[in-house]
């Protein structure tokens, strides 16, 4: 009971900590191979195992930092110089950076939309099992989940997509809640009258 009660107060409060936030240390290779062997334990209806991670951290992330520049001043040759720094820091702001990668595609009997939400279902059971481990993390995309050349950069796939990018990292951020729905506001009971 003692065990149900910690996951009730967790789930209660869980919140992301804010990227900007999160720094040293990171998981070591040990606490990563059992926060992603938690991760992958979501609903997988055919047992497909429609995602796939490419984790990253150390010195590629500086390197990707720099093609993430070359691409926005392509697309932005008048860039700011903070506009610079956010490209070419934008995987150094937590120690690990996993992407999490969405390898739904057509099926016989599955529909391509169940296998697209189990992805999404990876991103927060990996954000969960960060958190069980002591970490902070941050589920992100922006705009290098859409862009062709980074995510040729990345190792993403042509027929692949980006679900998300946790960040993984600590923190000791006091991060407060954000406003969350009234449930009033989004839940219908089925065979209710109307008011």
């Amino acid at each position: 009971m003692q065990n149900d009660m910690k996951l009730v107060e967790y789930l209660r409060e869980r919140h992301s900590t804010p990227v900007a936030q999160i720094g040293e240390p990171g998981p070591n290779a040990e606490e990563l191979r059992s926060i992603l062997n938690f991760a992958v334990r979501v609903p997988d209806h055919g047992k497909l195992s429609p995602w796939r991670f490419i984790v990253f951290h150390g010195d590629v992330r500086r390197e990707l930092g720099e093609v993430f520049l070359q691409i926005a001043e392509r697309a932005s040759p008048e860039m700011t110089n903070s506009a610079r720094d956010a490209e070419l820091t934008r995987f150094l702001r937590a120690p690990v950076v996993v992407a999490v990668i969405s390898t739904a595609a057509p099926h016989v009997k599955i529909p391509e939309w169940e296998q697209v939400l189990s992805a999404g279902a990876v991103c927060l059971n990996l954000l969960m099992a960060a958190n069980a481990h002591g970490y902070a993390a941050n589920w992100r995309t922006e705009w290098i989940a859409y862009d062709n050349e980074a995510l040729a950069a990345l190792g993403v796939k042509p027929q692949e997509k980006v679900a998300g990018f946790i960040h993984i990292g600590s923190s000791d951020f006091p991060v407060p809640d954000r406003p969350r729905p009234e449930l009033s506001q989004i839940v219908t009971f089925a065979g209710e009258a109307k008011g």
